[in-house]
């Protein structure tokens, strides 16, 4: 049975999606030519513009994608957890390791802002990564865990120091960065508690 023309166009953008990503992170978007991209599938200029306005529109749609896929690490992580203090924990811990992927840093944290603009990045951050900080940054202190506080200020505060980590370690040559990292955040964390551990 041949597939429908919904199957096809799936599958074409699902082509699209995976081979932009693995030019994205290995060359960097300015170096990415559409017509070497499409080349490697075997398309045409054309069924690619069917389908993304442009190489920005197809950029934005594979940042999408890795946000998404973070995120999805992230709440795996959380979700693993017993309490709210645990689940903050292992989310952040979880963000800092998917992070230090060089494709991530790559698309999501270095080309993804300077390409997309930084007011665009930082909503499609504060739409998912942004989002899970601040609602577990919520329970903990709805549980009391931390003092009462602005969860809008504390969130960006975080989250900005996350992503300023994981650009930081992407340059870092020494792999005992990575845990070091992890075990700062977590005593920065930590410092929060009303009770520190």
């Amino acid at each position: 049975m041949s597939p429908t023309k919904s199957e096809q166009r799936q599958a074409t953008v699902h082509a699209l999606l995976t081979e932009a990503r693995r030019q994205f992170a290995r060359d960097g978007y300015a170096a990415v030519s559409l017509a070497a991209l499409v080349d490697a599938l075997g398309l045409t200029k054309g069924a690619l513009y069917h389908h993304f306005a442009g190489k920005a529109a197809l950029f934005r749609a594979v940042v999408e994608q890795v946000q998404a896929q973070v995120a999805d690490r992230v709440v795996a992580a959380a979700e693993s957890e017993t309490g709210s203090w645990d689940q903050l924990t292992a989310g952040c811990e979880a963000f800092l390791r998917a992070s230090a992927d060089p494709e991530v840093q790559r698309i999501l944290l270095i080309d993804g802002p300077a390409v997309l603009g930084w007011d665009e990045w930082r909503a499609l951050d504060d739409a998912s990564s942004g989002r899970h900080l601040r609602e577990a940054l919520e329970s903990v202190i709805d549980d009391g865990v931390i003092a009462p506080q602005p969860v809008g200020p504390l969130t960006h505060l975080l989250s900005g120091a996350m992503n300023e980590a994981a650009l930081w370690l992407a340059r870092s040559d020494d792999p005992r960065d990575l845990d070091d990292t992890v075990a700062t955040l977590l005593a920065l964390l930590n410092a929060l508690r009303v009770r520190p551990r």
